[in-house]
């Protein structure tokens, strides 16, 4: 645990290696690439827990879905802002029908591939 200082522990801000900003970029393009690749998308941020950071959660208006780490709750605020896009804290305003219709849907469709 050498070099890890009290603002590490504290949410302080940290220097980002070579390694989590390559992770930080390949994140960023994943969601880019879903926000131009569907239409009606939805942003929703999810608050960091003691088991998990920050995350962002992106809806199409077919119920598809991606969910993905970010560095904390602004940024994913500012991604969905930059694209445009609704944004909702997922506590309280849940998600949306449609996802779990779809998540329906592709099990239905696992069950009958196997």
């Amino acid at each position: 645990m050498a070099g890890v200082g009290i603002r590490d522990w504290l949410g302080g801000r940290r220097r980002r290696t070579s390694s989590s900003a390559a992770s930080a970029d390949a994140t960023e393009a994943h969601l880019v690439d879903f926000v131009t690749t569907r239409r009606g998308v939805e942003a929703y941020v999810e608050q960091p827990t003691a088991m998990a950071g920050a995350s962002i959660l992106l809806v199409a208006h077919d119920g598809e879905w991606t969910r993905r780490s970010v560095e904390s709750e602004r940024w994913a605020r500012r991604f969905a802002e930059h694209h445009h896009l609704p944004c909702y804290e997922a506590a309280v305003m849940g998600y949306p029908q449609r996802m779990r219709d779809f998540n329906q849907r592709a099990k239905g469709r696992r069950r009958t591939s196997d």
